[in-house]
């Protein structure tokens, strides 16, 4: 086999993704790992521009980096020769998926640049392996639609939140989401999309959790979850992070973006609080947000 096609099967099925764009940021190869993470498979990127309603990279804060501070754009346009970022990228299916990225700057044999390779990896944390999420199946605590904890496992997780809280005083944020506008979605794309915009949430806020958080579904189209071990500093800025990464994700129905926004409310566990007081008082402040405008956060 020759030595150049060796390269390639090796390259193509590494596990990271990989992908290698000419001068004009033409997407001109497309591995196994990048079509595993990212859902697109080499046949739908090939010959596009990551920023074709593909990738979209974006900050934390949500911003779009195709058209300012792309990593790609650094490397080719500015002649750094390398670059390594922590952002998001788009997946098929919608959501926002936190990634490592490292750019490189690809040379011809006389050193003048002729595109750039793209290496990405998860950085999600992975905090429940095979196992544990059939043993939660089997104890019905995971929600069939999202995969996500369902309300009787987020409520069994605030009564040992609240007694930690009540025996240790070590307290937790919670954050009440609802999506805005969900009934209008469904009565004007169907159920099949709805549907499909609920996996994207789930997806986009269990992105942002840390191993020792936990995001659920709490029915319908709404969202709880439990922030551990922040103050409410911190939990003013995890609560935009999740506004942001519903806001900036969107899937593709034919030609059209189809996008959505959470409100929510958030508050911290406090003093003489029950599950019901505590859940109540978030709902109440995410209900606040969206007399307020909706797509925004409601602390209190």
């Amino acid at each position: 086999m020759p030595a150049a096609e060796i390269y390639r099967t090796i390259v193509d099925n590494l596990h990271e993704g990989v992908y290698f764009v000419d001068l004009e940021r033409r997407i001109t190869y497309w591995n196994k790992g990048a079509e595993r993470i990212t859902g697109y498979s080499a046949a739908e990127v090939v010959g596009h521009h990551c920023a074709d309603n593909l990738l979209v990279h974006v900050d934390e804060e949500g911003r779009s980096l195709c058209t300012s501070s792309c990593p790609l754009v650094e490397v080719i346009q500015h002649g750094c020769g390398h670059s390594n970022s922590q952002l998001y990228v788009h997946h098929k299916e919608g959501h926002r998926l936190p990634v490592e990225v490292s750019v490189t700057l690809i040379r011809d044999d006389d050193g003048r640049p002729i595109g750039a390779a793209e290496l990405f990896r998860e950085t999600r944390v992975i905090d429940r392996d095979a196992v544990l999420i059939e043993n939660l199946r089997r104890e019905s605590l995971l929600d069939v639609l999202t995969g996500l904890p369902n309300r009787r496992h987020l409520q069994m997780s605030l009564g040992a939140g609240m007694a930690e809280f009540d025996r240790h005083g070590i307290g937790f944020g919670l954050v009440f989401a609802d999506v805005d506008h969900f009934k209008l979605f469904n009565d004007t794309y169907g159920h099949d999309l709805g549907d499909r915009v609920l996996r994207l949430v789930g997806e986009a806020l269990g992105n942002c959790m840390r191993a020792y958080d936990m995001v659920g579904r709490w029915g319908g189209e709404e969202f709880l979850a439990i922030i551990r071990f922040i103050d409410e500093e911190q939990l003013r800025r995890v609560t935009e992070k999740l506004r942001t990464m519903v806001e900036s994700a969107f899937l593709c129905h034919g030609e059209e973006e189809l996008r959505v926004t959470i409100t929510l409310g958030a508050t911290h566990v406090r003093p003489g609080d029950s599950v019901d007081s505590l859940v109540s008082r978030a709902d109440q402040l995410m209900y606040q947000g969206k007399q307020a405008g909706r797509n925004r956060v409601h602390y209190g």
